[in-house]
């Protein structure tokens, strides 16, 4: 059976991966809702959309657990604004909506990838205890 720390070690380029992706995905809402992009000159609200993700950056960074699945579950609203974006908008706005939903995606897996061995090794220590 692997130690915990040793399952760290292994993922982590997941956890690097989930990191990247998330700071990625919030300069990209950024920029993209108050420079590049926005839906109409001078509407900065949509910005407010990386606010979620700046709360779950902290917690991403220190390889929470907790914080990288409630974010999993968060991102995946980022990933179907990304593709409804992306099939409804045009130009620039449909290019950077396509990116969102792959930095999205690459959250997700980044982030179920690192997570998966964890809640493997506390599913095992649980039945081990049972019997």
């Amino acid at each position: 059976m692997t130690t915990p720390i040793a399952t760290a070690r292994r993922n982590g380029a997941f956890a690097f991966g989930a990191l990247a992706s998330l700071a990625a995905l919030i300069v990209l809402a950024l920029v993209w809702e108050l420079w590049l992009a926005p839906v109409r000159p001078g509407a900065w609200a949509l910005a407010l959309k990386a606010l979620p993700l700046a709360c779950a950056l902290p917690g991403v960074a220190r390889k929470n657990l907790y914080t990288l699945q409630w974010a999993s579950m968060l991102v995946l609203l980022y990933l179907a604004e990304g593709v409804v974006r992306g099939m409804t908008d045009a130009g620039l706005s449909a290019s950077l909506a396509w990116l969102e939903a792959l930095l999205a995606l690459a959250f997700f897996v980044c982030a179920l990838a690192y997570v998966a061995p964890f809640k493997r090794a506390a599913r095992l220590n649980a039945r081990a205890k049972k019997s």
